[in-house]
């Protein structure tokens, strides 16, 4: 059975309910209950200056049967329009919701429009805090270290704080 695990974000609007309804939805997307993690609070990494704080998850799911990691990217990307996100104005700019498919099994890519395993995920403290909740012994493709190996690893984010579940 395939994983493919999606971190959610949100920093604009009413973010941990958009994690929430978020989760509800991919549920849509899986043949087996979704898996979610806890609610966390990060600060935000590479966005805007003044840009709020972020909640984050992630969640597992097992996609359908046929789907592939461009066409689950897509279903991600109409979710988050379908919470408001709109064109980039500018680059990491605040939105309401943030679907990043950070790995789909043992899958690889390098495209222009989808790069697995997430590129930076290994080295992203609101990534691995919440993976290493639902997969601590997840070994990212291409990865030597276990995530909560990675995670201990990571820079630090005074920010991160540990809110609670998802549902």
């Amino acid at each position: 059975m395939i994983t493919a695990y999606i971190s959610i974000g949100s920093n604009l609007g009413d973010t941990s309910d958009n994690v929430r309804r978020a989760v509800k939805r991919l549920s849509d997307l899986s043949d087996h209950p979704v898996r979610a993690s806890s609610l966390w609070r990060t600060t935000p990494v590479d966005c805007p200056p003044g840009s709020p704080a972020f909640i984050n998850a992630m969640a597992a799911l097992s996609p359908r049967a046929g789907e592939t990691p461009e066409s689950l990217l897509s279903r991600l990307q109409s979710l988050e329009r379908d919470f408001g996100r709109t064109g980039k104005a500018v680059l990491n700019e605040p939105r309401p919701l943030d679907l990043d498919l950070i790995a789909f099994g043992d899958e690889t890519r390098a495209g222009p429009a989808l790069v697995l395993p997430h590129p930076r995920a290994h080295v992203r403290r609101f990534v691995l805090a919440p993976l290493s909740e639902i997969a601590p012994g997840l070994r990212l493709p291409g990865q030597e270290r276990t995530v909560v190996e990675l995670f201990a690893e990571a820079p630090p984010d005074a920010g991160l704080v540990r809110l609670g579940p998802v549902i």
